[in-house]
């Protein structure tokens, strides 16, 4: 049975991650890791967890097949290269890093030691995002996300919230981009009030809009086709128009949240890549174009 570290045992490792883990303990042996024993203890004994370490260099002995890293973004960088020198396969959550040329080096260190770098970006599998990538003859893309109120700093915003808005756009796009254009609202204290983003391809027009003053949480993707357009709201509902035909759709009552968010999926595809030596599922140069995006709105 393959051996699976998980290091970092906060927020979103308890609300996104170790619910799926916990459910396929017959397929993988997780390895949980955080410095903090009471947490250690707790998390293990509330999912049924047998394997727990205090460090990452407990981790590492242990020779897991690959480890999921949640630890705050600024350590993100050399954990990932201490974890591929030891040919161990990783999935970190989004961002890789905020520094551009961090993230470029470790894809290309995971690529020559033939290791998976995975970035987190959920989104991706999301079931009715996948129905919007999916549409033929695509034209245009608006991909909105919009908080109530905001408050973070600018570059916090957009790698903690833009990027995941960005990369979506960017996914959903099925021809090479041709020009892309951008541009960042501050508050006279430095912090995020609008990110805007706009690509071209042979075809198509994606317009991302990030407002984090809106009055409401929201997030909304439409792709408007040659013969059809589609809306997916807040990842769990789906309304497809055509002439005075809409129709709504969402998932049954019982479909957790985290099918419909994409996040059991990728945790799967992930797992099921590594088990099978199969390709990465969030594709490297996708996954680096859409950091490259970011760093580019914040430097210009």
């Amino acid at each position: 049975m393959l051996k699976i570290g998980v290091l970092g045992l906060g927020n979103i490792a308890q609300k996104a991650y170790l619910p799926v883990m916990a459910a396929m303990q017959d397929q993988y042996e997780f390895h949980l890791t955080t410095r903090n024993p009471e947490k250690r203890a707790k998390l293990a004994a509330e999912y049924g967890f047998t394997h727990t370490h205090a460090n990452l260099d407990e981790l590492i002995a242990a020779k897991p097949a690959a480890v999921f890293v949640h630890t705050p973004t600024a350590t993100h960088a050399a954990i990932i290269k201490q974890l591929l020198l030891h040919d161990i396969n990783v999935y970190v959550d989004k961002p890789v890093a905020t520094d551009l040329s961090a993230v470029q080096s470790l894809y290309d260190l995971a690529a020559a030691r033939h290791l998976l770098l995975t970035c987190g970006f959920n989104r991706r599998f999301a079931p009715y995002n996948q129905q919007l990538k999916a549409l033929p003859d695509k034209r245009l893309i608006f991909a909105e996300k919009v908080r109530e109120t905001g408050g973070q700093l600018v570059e916090d915003a957009v790698f903690d919230l833009m990027i995941h808005t960005v990369d979506t756009g960017l996914f959903l796009l099925d021809e090479p981009l041709m020009e892309t254009d951008g541009r960042i609202v501050a508050t006279e204290d430095g912090r995020l009030e609008q990110g805007y983003f706009s690509a071209q391809t042979a075809h198509e027009q994606l317009q991302v809009v990030t407002n984090m003053y809106g009055g409401v949480n929201l997030e909304q993707t439409t792709v408007q086709a040659t013969t059809q357009r589609a809306m997916v709201t807040n990842l769990n509902t789906l309304t497809s128009f055509k002439t005075a035909q809409t129709q709504t759709t969402a998932f049954p009552d019982w479909t957790p949240t985290l099918e419909k968010r994409g996040f059991a999926p990728l945790i799967r595809a992930f797992l099921t890549a590594v088990a099978t030596h199969g390709p990465n599922p969030v594709d490297p140069t996708s996954a680096i174009t859409s950091h490259a995006v970011c760093r580019h709105l914040l430097s210009d």
